[in-house]
């Protein structure tokens, strides 16, 4: 067993140990609103050609095969899934959910735009709905500020925001929501505290009403829920570390026979 075989083995090893990462990382994330789960893509390295495909043998005819030796495997990338997950209801008048592709836009104190799937808003101490979080509230964009003496707050399916005042009996509309989509989601950088920020490969925003141009509704009173499957998730990684762990005993056995290989030669 050569050195070479340790190295396939041990390439496999650190792969699978990123998928293992990643795994962790969607269970933790189980609870957590709008989570979009991770999924860890593999390829294969460079291949030790001995023999080409098509090599002319003793006879003068083209061999039908070759001989070709992987050297190991990496991570290629790690692939968010934009899945609906289910709508928990909630009854809070600020809980938005987006059925269907989009996101919400919301802004920190620098002016930075970040994305999100998250509709968990409140308001601040001037009315403004934000996306809260441990650090700091993001403001809403396009701003919605709701009147202080309001009652009854209204968020229709297509983003309409209509509050009612003490002694009146119909509904003022007083902002519209307005959502984001993205001609490659999956190539928005993730950032935490449930934002997304652009990149080159997600493209740059359309924004847009719920329910125009492809976008989705909303439901207010809800929220969307993680679309991390436990189960699936389990299975998965019992499979990856029972992977790893043949990788792991083949990189042992390897120096095993290397060292008894290089102990044989002394005598």
């Amino acid at each position: 067993m050569s050195v070479q075989t340790l190295f396939t083995a041990a390439t496999g090893m650190i792969a699978l140990e990123t998928k293992l990462d990643v795994i962790a990382n969607n269970l933790a994330n189980m609870e957590t609103v709008s989570f979009k789960r991770d999924r860890a893509n593999f390829e294969d390295l460079f291949y030790r050609v001995e023999k080409m495909p098509g090599a002319q043998d003793t006879a003068g005819e083209y061999t039908p095969i070759g001989v070709t030796i992987g050297l190991g495997s990496r991570v290629s990338g790690i692939q968010s899934e934009f899945v609906q997950g289910s709508f928990k209801q909630t009854g809070g008048q600020l809980d938005v959910a987006i059925e269907g592709p989009g996101f919400f836009q919301v802004m920190d104190p620098t002016g930075t735009i970040y994305y999100t799937r998250a509709g968990n808003f409140s308001k601040n101490a001037n009315g403004n709905l934000v996306l809260g979080s441990a650090n700091m509230g993001r403001l809403l964009q396009p701003p919605i500020t709701i009147p202080p003496d309001a009652i009854e707050i209204s968020i229709s399916p297509e983003g309409m925001v209509s509050v009612r005042q003490p002694g009146s009996q119909t509904m003022s509309q007083i902002g519209q929501i307005e959502l984001a989509t993205f001609v490659n989601p999956q190539g928005l950088l993730k950032l935490g505290e449930n934002l997304y920020a652009e990149t080159d490969a997600s493209g740059a925003p359309t924004l847009g009403n719920p329910g125009q141009d492809g976008l989705g509704l909303l439901r207010q009173n809800s929220l969307e829920a993680s679309n991390v499957e436990p189960v699936n998730e389990l299975i998965d990684l019992i499979t990856t570390q029972r992977a790893f762990e043949l990788n792991a005993q083949a990189v042992k056995t390897g120096d095993e026979m290397m060292q008894t290989v290089a102990n044989l030669r002394r005598y």
